[in-house]
Protein backbone atom coordinates (compact mmCIF):
# COMPACT_ATOMS: atom_id res chain seq x y z
CA UNK A 1 0.00 0.00 0.00
CA UNK A 2 1.63 3.62 -1.06
CA UNK A 3 1.99 5.92 2.33
CA UNK A 4 1.34 9.33 2.30
CA UNK A 5 2.15 11.82 5.18
CA UNK A 6 -0.45 14.30 5.99
CA UNK A 7 0.99 17.10 8.44
CA UNK A 8 -1.77 19.33 10.16
CA UNK A 9 -1.44 23.04 11.18
CA UNK A 10 2.69 23.18 12.10
CA UNK A 11 1.73 26.64 12.21
CA UNK A 12 3.11 29.68 13.73
CA UNK A 13 0.55 30.77 15.99
CA UNK A 14 1.37 27.37 17.53
CA UNK A 15 4.75 28.08 19.26
CA UNK A 16 5.16 29.59 22.48
CA UNK A 17 5.63 33.06 20.36
CA UNK A 18 2.05 32.85 18.65
CA UNK A 19 -1.49 33.26 20.20
CA UNK A 20 -2.15 29.80 20.77
CA UNK A 21 0.76 28.01 22.17
CA UNK A 22 0.54 24.50 22.56
CA UNK A 23 2.35 22.37 25.27
CA UNK A 24 5.08 19.59 23.85
CA UNK A 25 4.75 21.57 20.53
CA UNK A 26 8.58 22.09 20.06
CA UNK A 27 9.22 18.29 20.50
CA UNK A 28 5.98 17.51 18.18
CA UNK A 29 8.08 19.56 15.64
CA UNK A 30 11.08 17.95 16.31
CA UNK A 31 9.78 14.54 15.75
CA UNK A 32 7.75 16.11 12.81
CA UNK A 33 11.04 16.97 11.23
CA UNK A 34 12.24 13.73 11.31
CA UNK A 35 9.11 11.80 10.12
CA UNK A 36 9.02 14.79 7.05
CA UNK A 37 12.74 13.83 6.20
CA UNK A 38 12.00 9.96 6.22
CA UNK A 39 8.91 10.44 4.11
CA UNK A 40 10.63 12.79 1.17
CA UNK A 41 13.81 10.23 1.80
CA UNK A 42 10.97 6.95 1.24
CA UNK A 43 9.15 8.77 -1.60
CA UNK A 44 6.03 9.41 0.11
CA UNK A 45 4.00 12.10 -0.69
CA UNK A 46 3.73 14.76 1.90
CA UNK A 47 0.61 16.93 2.20
CA UNK A 48 0.88 19.89 4.24
CA UNK A 49 -2.41 21.26 5.66
CA UNK A 50 -2.60 25.18 6.82
CA UNK A 51 -5.45 26.63 8.31
CA UNK A 52 -7.12 29.50 8.17
CA UNK A 53 -10.10 31.76 9.83
CA UNK A 54 -12.31 33.82 8.78
CA UNK A 55 -11.53 37.69 8.15
CA UNK A 56 -11.43 39.62 11.82
CA UNK A 57 -10.56 36.25 13.67
CA UNK A 58 -8.34 36.48 16.56
CA UNK A 59 -5.83 33.36 15.22
CA UNK A 60 -4.66 32.02 11.99
CA UNK A 61 -5.67 35.28 10.43
CA UNK A 62 -5.24 35.08 6.57
CA UNK A 63 -1.84 36.90 5.63
CA UNK A 64 -0.58 37.17 9.12
CA UNK A 65 2.67 35.23 10.72
CA UNK A 66 0.75 33.20 12.45
CA UNK A 67 -1.47 31.49 9.75
CA UNK A 68 2.18 30.47 8.34
CA UNK A 69 3.47 27.03 8.30
CA UNK A 70 6.52 26.50 10.69
CA UNK A 71 9.89 27.15 8.87
CA UNK A 72 11.34 23.80 10.22
CA UNK A 73 8.27 22.04 8.89
CA UNK A 74 8.01 23.63 5.80
CA UNK A 75 7.05 22.30 2.27
CA UNK A 76 9.40 21.51 -0.21
CA UNK A 77 9.41 21.44 -4.14
CA UNK A 78 5.85 20.84 -5.23
CA UNK A 79 4.64 19.49 -2.22
CA UNK A 80 0.95 20.48 -1.66
CA UNK A 81 -0.54 22.84 0.76
CA UNK A 82 -4.07 22.21 1.52
CA UNK A 83 -5.81 25.31 3.44
CA UNK A 84 -8.48 24.58 5.21
CA UNK A 85 -11.26 26.58 7.07
CA UNK A 86 -12.72 23.94 9.10
CA UNK A 87 -11.50 21.27 11.53
CA UNK A 88 -11.34 18.44 9.21
CA UNK A 89 -8.89 19.13 6.69
CA UNK A 90 -11.35 16.76 3.93
CA UNK A 91 -14.46 19.62 4.60
CA UNK A 92 -14.14 22.07 1.45
CA UNK A 93 -10.85 20.89 0.40
CA UNK A 94 -9.10 19.00 -2.08
CA UNK A 95 -7.21 16.51 0.35
CA UNK A 96 -9.14 13.66 -1.04
CA UNK A 97 -8.42 14.13 -4.72
CA UNK A 98 -4.86 15.09 -3.66
CA UNK A 99 -4.56 11.78 -2.22
CA UNK A 100 -6.20 9.71 -5.03
CA UNK A 101 -3.92 11.68 -7.77
CA UNK A 102 -0.58 10.39 -5.70
CA UNK A 103 -2.24 6.84 -5.23
CA UNK A 104 -2.38 7.35 -1.68
CA UNK A 105 -4.11 3.97 0.16
CA UNK A 106 -2.67 4.62 3.68
CA UNK A 107 -1.97 7.37 6.04
CA UNK A 108 0.31 8.68 8.38
CA UNK A 109 -0.94 11.93 10.53
CA UNK A 110 1.37 14.62 12.57
CA UNK A 111 -0.11 18.19 14.13
CA UNK A 112 -2.00 20.11 15.69
CA UNK A 113 -4.34 19.64 17.63
CA UNK A 114 -4.38 16.49 18.80
CA UNK A 115 -7.79 17.04 20.18
CA UNK A 116 -9.05 19.06 16.87
CA UNK A 117 -7.75 18.89 13.83
CA UNK A 118 -6.15 15.96 14.33
CA UNK A 119 -8.92 14.39 15.59
CA UNK A 120 -10.99 15.49 12.47
CA UNK A 121 -8.92 14.56 10.10
CA UNK A 122 -8.45 10.99 11.58
CA UNK A 123 -11.63 9.80 12.13
CA UNK A 124 -12.63 11.06 8.53
CA UNK A 125 -9.96 9.44 6.85
CA UNK A 126 -11.06 6.22 8.64
CA UNK A 127 -14.57 6.60 7.50
CA UNK A 128 -13.14 7.10 4.25
CA UNK A 129 -11.51 3.54 4.14
CA UNK A 130 -7.96 4.72 4.37
CA UNK A 131 -5.58 2.86 7.34
CA UNK A 132 -4.47 5.49 9.22
CA UNK A 133 -1.39 5.27 11.79
CA UNK A 134 -1.06 8.76 14.22
CA UNK A 135 2.55 9.68 15.41
CA UNK A 136 1.60 10.54 18.49
CA UNK A 137 4.53 12.64 19.63
CA UNK A 138 4.97 14.48 16.77
CA UNK A 139 1.07 15.81 17.83
CA UNK A 140 0.93 18.46 20.46
CA UNK A 141 -2.60 19.91 21.96
CA UNK A 142 -3.41 22.40 24.81
CA UNK A 143 -5.02 22.93 28.67
CA UNK A 144 -8.47 22.19 28.16
CA UNK A 145 -11.85 23.38 30.54
CA UNK A 146 -14.65 22.04 30.52
CA UNK A 147 -17.60 21.87 33.15
CA UNK A 148 -15.32 23.64 35.59
CA UNK A 149 -12.85 20.53 35.11
CA UNK A 150 -9.19 21.13 34.18
CA UNK A 151 -7.85 18.84 31.67
CA UNK A 152 -4.39 18.94 31.67
CA UNK A 153 -2.84 18.78 27.74
CA UNK A 154 -0.60 15.61 28.73
CA UNK A 155 -4.40 13.93 29.86
CA UNK A 156 -6.15 15.45 26.49
CA UNK A 157 -3.69 14.35 24.33
CA UNK A 158 -3.46 10.66 26.01
CA UNK A 159 -7.42 10.58 25.76
CA UNK A 160 -7.31 11.19 22.01
CA UNK A 161 -4.17 8.62 21.37
CA UNK A 162 -6.20 5.86 23.70
CA UNK A 163 -9.64 6.97 21.50
CA UNK A 164 -7.55 6.65 18.30
CA UNK A 165 -6.01 3.14 19.36
CA UNK A 166 -9.35 1.59 20.29
CA UNK A 167 -11.35 2.07 16.93
CA UNK A 168 -9.46 4.26 14.63
CA UNK A 169 -6.26 3.86 14.20
CA UNK A 170 -2.58 2.51 14.54
CA UNK A 171 -0.98 4.88 17.34
CA UNK A 172 2.74 4.66 17.14
CA UNK A 173 5.79 6.75 18.23
CA UNK A 174 8.15 8.35 16.07
CA UNK A 175 11.22 6.12 17.01
CA UNK A 176 8.43 3.03 16.39
CA UNK A 177 7.56 4.49 13.23
CA UNK A 178 11.44 4.85 11.78
CA UNK A 179 12.24 1.42 13.07
CA UNK A 180 10.42 -0.37 10.48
Amino acid sequence: MKRGLVVVDLQNEYLPTGKLPLTGIDTAVENAIRVISHSRDKGFPVFHIRHESAEGAPIFAKGSTGAEIQPDVAPQGNEPVIVKKHINAFRETDLKQQLEAADVQEIVVIGAMSHMCIDAVVRAAVDMGYPVTVLHDACATLDLTFGGVNVPAAHAHATMMAAFEFGYATVKSVDEYLSV
